[in-house]
């Protein structure tokens, strides 16, 4: 596996850390708008990422240079699995090492609550992301399949 990263050492001069706010709500909405891969999922909720940030506040991981969000990652932890989302960065700061950055702090975040294995959300079409993946000593999982049901069906 990968050496993970130490958190503390941001790969981008200026670049800070932080957990999500309910403020940063609208600020996170229009940032994957910009960052993030959008195909085949729900659309985002304000409502959704708002009982995000209440419920768990440090799941939401955003890299900020000033005042602007320059990537993001969601660490959720349900007490059993550790489940990585929405690992984005900004356009302008691509192939710096923010996103192994952000990646190594959810595992940080992840590992302090007693996760053994971390698992991705990460499109089949999506290589760019496949690469850095691979890199960070992931690999796909052949013998599962994500299965889904809308909650309203």
């Amino acid at each position: 596996m990968a050496e993970r990263r130490s958190c503390t050492d941001p790969p981008i001069c200026g670049v800070e850390l932080r957990s999500a706010a309910p403020t940063d709500v609208d600020d996170v909405l229009a940032f994957w708008q910009l960052a993030a891969e959008d195909a085949d999922r729900p659309a985002d909720r304000r409502d959704a990422v708002e009982g995000l940030v209440s419920r768990d506040p440090d799941a939401l991981l955003l890299a900020t240079h000033g005042r602007r969000i320059v990537g993001c990652v969601i660490a959720g932890w349900d007490g059993w699995r550790a489940h990585l989302y929405r690992l984005a960065v900004h356009p302008d700061y691509r192939r710096q090492g923010l996103a192994r950055w952000l990646l190594g702090a959810a595992e940080e975040r992840l590992a302090r609550h007693g996760a053994i294995r971390f698992d991705a959300m990460v499109l089949d079409g999506n290589d760019s992301a496949h690469t850095m993946w691979s890199a960070a000593g992931y690999t796909s999982q052949e013998s599962w399949s994500r299965w889904v049901k809308p909650a309203d069906a």
